[in-house]
């Protein structure tokens, strides 16, 4: 039997991968998970019942874009939060999570061909994973771009040649970035939508950490596009739930962006995509006209910043990150940290590589771990105190 070859080189996906380092040794304390960025707050209380109220509705096909409901609650928030106005008609497709959607806009949008080759989609490395399957699956050449502490840990794809930036169909983009914790600015955001009309391509921009922040709500892509006049085309924004209000099992998140985009987008999902459960729709439409139980849990992080803060003060390499919910440590080998980690306190962490691709000789994530601040309080305390004593002691 021949299988595709187009997905052969893929290493083997971040979790499984920990599990093959860490399983097969015993933990050194009791074990306190820290790998995962899995939302642990608590999400609104009235989510049970909107759900039980509409459960007839689970008896219904659901609308493959969304209910009109839900797409007006969605270019609501978008109004409030960024000052952008768009039609939830034609600029807006609800999606079964994000990964759906920036797996399948690569699929309905990237040609089959740019400037008489392959064409190139661009991905920050570190990087979401499914940045990479989306470009093998399109057919596209994938380049990976170091998103680095010289480069403010966002990718610099300005300094990349012309030869093969006149190629690239689609530079996906995450800020507040996963696992940096980084948020381009407005500026940032300008200087690649300029880049992207230059060489006529489009901007994927993952937003989906947008809500978890410090102190200042990071800008968007859309934001930025309307103020310098940017074709309404050239960007799409990703959005989600799942880190927001808390709720990565409701699986609900949308993509906005030009109605020529979104047309092809809907084509597709027509044909292949997985449409939420309209009860599930409902809660989703209540979510996005709230915003007290972001700011709850909002706060909740800041603490948890806080905390980092004080246990990691006088680390010279330590950096509070702008947004996101995790820590990017730097370690001489994260592999290697992550399994002492493992083996004498139990404390569970991601190495940076494996969020990563190498680069000739290089792996940007190679001399990191991931920490994710998910956890209650006091463990959270207590596992950082662990981390710290055992790698920085």
């Amino acid at each position: 039997m021949a299988f595709p070859e187009r997905f052969s080189n893929l290493p083997e996906y971040a979790f499984p991968r920990l599990r093959g380092l860490l399983d097969h040794h015993a933990p050194g304390g009791a074990p306190l998970h820290m790998s995962i960025g899995e939302p642990q707050h608590a999400f609104p209380d009235w989510v049970g019942g909107v759900i039980v109220q509409h459960a007839q509705e689970f008896g219904k096909y659901p609308p493959n874009d969304g209910t009109p409901e839900l797409r007006s609650a969605i270019t609501d928030w978008l109004a409030r939060r960024y000052g952008v106005l768009l039609s939830p008609d034609t600029q807006i497709s609800v999606l079964n999570g994000t990964r759906e959607g920036l797996f399948n806009a690569a699929l309905a949008l990237c040609p089959e061909q740019k400037a008489g080759d392959k064409p190139v989609i661009l991905t920050p490395n570190p990087f979401y994973q499914v940045y990479s399957v989306a470009a093998l699956a399109a057919s596209a050449e994938p380049v990976y771009v170091p998103a680095t502490v010289g480069t403010g840990y966002l990718p610099d794809y300005t300094a990349l040649p012309a030869e093969l930036l006149n190629r690239v169909a689609i530079a996906y983009i995450c800020s507040p970035s996963n696992p940096q914790g980084a948020v381009a600015d407005k500026a940032y955001w300008a200087e690649l939508l300029r880049l992207a009309e230059k060489h006529d391509f489009q901007v994927f921009a993952d937003e989906c950490y947008s809500e978890v922040f410090r102190e200042t709500p990071p800008p968007g892509a859309l934001e930025a596009a309307h103020e310098i006049g940017a074709d309404p085309e050239r960007v799409l924004v990703f959005h989600s739930l799942s880190k927001r209000s808390n709720l990565p099992g409701l699986r609900s998140g949308f993509v906005a962006g030009g109605p020529a985009s979104l047309t092809r987008i809907k084509q597709l999902r027509a044909y292949a995509g997985a449409p939420l459960p309209i009860p599930l729709q409902r809660v989703a439409e209540r979510l996005w006209a709230d915003e007290a139980h972001v700011a709850h849990s909002r706060a909740l992080y800041q603490r948890k910043y806080g905390i980092a803060d004080t246990v990691f003060s006088g680390l010279p390499d330590y950096r509070r990150p702008a947004a996101g919910f995790f820590l990017w440590l730097p370690v001489e080998d994260g592999e290697a940290a992550a399994l002492k980690l493992w083996q004498e306190t139990g404390v569970r962490v991601l190495p940076g590589a494996y969020l990563s691709r190498d680069v000739g000789d290089e792996n940007p994530g190679a001399g990191y771990i991931r920490v994710a601040m998910v956890a209650p309080e006091q463990e959270l305390q207590h596992g950082l105190i662990r981390l710290r004593d055992c790698l920085y002691g």
